[in-house]
């Protein structure tokens, strides 16, 4: 089974719903959800926030976190699954922040770095992830990371 597949299983058993941030992305994860029969019934929306701007006006992600952390950071994923939990009033949101490359990595902030937070009720979870790869690459292994921590978080572990 497909794991946006998966995901949308137990999102229903539980009758939760789910809202998406994506940023390095731009909506590959957004459009795995709606690829599932039915996911009107758990996914409300997402929300390609690339600029900081964005990130800023629409998520509410402070001007101070990206200043001093930048928009590729565990600060900075946190702040924007929080946004978008409140902006889609959902139980979880699922954010994506990174640097997709071939080009913009740094030594400290190097191609394929990938910050993925999940907002549930109790709290936030932010995962670093290093992908290596063609730019698609990098953008399919952060969705695919994304919707297994969900994964992990519906199934308790």
């Amino acid at each position: 089974m497909l794991r946006e597949a998966e995901v949308g299983e137990l999102l229903r058993a539980r009758g939760l719903t789910l809202a998406v941030a994506e940023s390095c992305t731009g909506g590959l994860l957004g459009m795995r959800l709606t690829e599932v029969p039915g996911a009107s019934d758990y996914f409300r929306g997402g929300l390609i926030a690339y600029s900081n701007a964005v990130k800023q006006e629409l998520l509410g992600v402070p001007g101070e976190v990206l200043a001093k952390h930048g928009a590729v950071s565990p600060e900075c994923a946190r702040a924007m699954a929080e946004g978008a939990r409140r902006l889609f009033r959902v139980d979880l949101a699922l954010a994506i922040t990174g640097i997709a490359g071939p080009t913009g990595g740094t030594p400290e902030k190097p191609v394929g770095l990938v910050y993925i937070a999940l907002a549930h009720p109790q709290g936030v979870v932010v995962e670093r992830h290093d992908f290596r790869g063609s730019r698609q690459g990098v953008r399919w292994s952060a969705s695919e990371a994304a919707l297994a921590l969900l994964c992990q978080h519906l199934e308790g572990r």
